[in-house]
């Protein structure tokens, strides 16, 4: 491509192609914000500077970092963190850098695409990282974070490529829909394979050679590299449960990277994928962990449930709210709260309050929660009457779990409102409608439990509460 602002190609006939696409056309900002990051290493205190600029340029980026310094995973120490030099300072360079590098690739590629091939993918991503990370010999941070980056990155090509709305990605979801070989299908419609595309990105965008040793054909170079294809195998395999001929040899490979027995390899598994769900929830998507393998780890047991809430935060935020009330309540600041409860500590990945229109005849959306509801402001309607394709949506007296029909219509503009269970619950003035809280999951492959049910529940009392008490004044 010569000029950028060439139409981009209907197809794309090879790895360079693909490379060239996803690069300059698709993923521009974040090949870029990858390579600067990845170019900072911790050789002198100018370039922890440099870290805390590229994070603080973004608010969403920086935001995720200071939470995640917050979790146990990565701040055993349990030091309240609230700026991000603060976080480099106690937590470390390169862990920054590592959080910085997985919040990155997460809220990128989802921005653009909740497919379940890109979930899947993400989940598989976050779950190898984690397990690599936790089963490195301790050595020094920089290698724990090397390989927790080297597992996220192995598959980058698949990531990027199922983020894009192509008519390719079309073609190869229906292929496999119908169970071709995955490489077969992949070098059918792209005229590629995603390991190719993995390795004309991590040249691409400079990801540094500790990644292109762990995607380069061939032996691996270093126990590190070893244990990081290890790790992206055994993630794939768990799906189907922890054992099987193919997870015993993962096992055994697993077992001589890091001086173990298989026995005790897949005990510490079992452990670390616990860490991997709650790792997932911390970057903002629990409802990939639906998609990995539980800690029981029953085989073949992939029934989709929903995730374990955060009862800490849920306190914390019920607290918040407590304290709202008894000053002077604020409706908006009452219901931001409610929705970030919802959001964050009931594990809901989209989230809305509609209220009536100026006719009273709609309920539209007031505020917002969670990545994939940008369209909603323009287009969520719900009519009161119960017509239209999203009538089914309106609450009954009581909070409650809004079950869809099987051939649910749908809507345009999401592929998933009206079409998955969601959670639904009524505000009311003087007995009368007047607007409602709705959160689902997305793509999430399931119902949410009765304890999400009873803490949404709790939230929106709160924000019923504060509408009573303004109504008294």
């Amino acid at each position: 491509m010569t000029n950028e602002k060439q139409p981009t190609p209907s197809r794309m006939n090879s790895t360079q192609a693909w490379v060239t696409y996803l690069s300059k056309v698709e993923l521009p900002v974040l090949a870029n914000t990858l390579r600067r990051i990845n170019e900072l290493t911790d050789s002198q205190n100018s370039t922890v500077n440099e870290l805390a600029n590229v994070i603080l340029n973004d608010a969403q980026l920086t935001s995720q970092v200071l939470r995640l310094s917050n979790t146990v995973f990565y701040n055993q120490t349990r030091t309240q963190v609230s700026t991000v030099s603060r976080a480099i300072t106690l937590i470390g360079f390169d862990a920054v850098k590592s959080m910085a590098i997985s919040s990155l690739i997460v809220d990128t590629l989802l921005k653009r695409n909740d497919r379940p091939h890109l979930l899947r993918c993400l989940a598989r991503a976050i779950h190898a990282a984690v397990q690599a990370r936790c089963l490195m010999p301790k050595r020094n941070e920089t290698a724990l974070e090397e390989v927790f980056i080297g597992a996220l990155l192995m598959n980058i090509g698949e990531l990027a490529f199922w983020s894009c709305e192509t008519d390719q990605a079309s073609e190869l979801e229906e292929r496999l829909r119908l169970e071709e070989p995955p490489v077969d299908a992949q070098k059918a419609v792209l005229h590629s394979t995603f390991t190719e595309i993995t390795r004309g990105l991590v040249d691409a965008w400079s990801l540094g050679p500790f990644i292109k040793d762990v995607v380069s054909p061939g032996q691996a170079n270093s126990m590190a590299s070893s244990l990081v294809r290890n790790s992206v195998d055994m993630a794939r395999l768990s799906e189907q449960g922890w054992s099987g001929p193919d997870m015993d040899k993962v096992l055994e490979r697993l077992g001589k990277d890091i001086g173990e027995s298989p026995a005790v390899v897949r005990d510490q598994l079992k452990v670390n994928a616990s860490e991997a769900t709650r790792v997932a929830v911390s970057l903002g998507i629990p409802q990939v962990t639906a998609m990995m393998p539980g800690a029981e780890g029953k085989p073949g047991d992939t029934g989709a449930k929903a995730p374990d809430m955060d009862p800490e935060l849920q306190l914390e935020i019920l607290r918040d709210l407590s304290q709202c009330l008894a000053e002077k309540p604020d409706i908006n600041e009452v219901c931001q709260l409610v929705i970030e409860g919802i959001h964050r500590a009931i594990g809901m990945q989209r989230v809305a309050l509609l209220m009536g229109d100026r006719t009273g005849n709609e309920l539209v959306p007031r505020k917002l929660g969670g990545r994939g509801t940008e369209e909603w402001r323009q287009h969520f309607v719900i009519r009161k009457d119960g017509t239209g394709p999203l009538g089914a949506l309106l609450p009954h007296a009581h909070c409650s779990i809004y079950e869809p029909k099987p051939n649910s219509e749908g809507v345009p503009y999401d592929r998933w409102l009206g079409k998955v269970p969601a959670l639904i619950g009524p505000i009311k003035a003087n007995g009368r409608l007047i607007g409602l809280f709705y959160a689902d999951n997305a793509a999430g492959a399931y119902t949410p439990s009765k304890e999400q049910l009873s803490a949404f529940g709790h939230f929106i009392q709160n924000a019923q509460l504060c509408l009573t008490l303004l109504s008294t004044h």
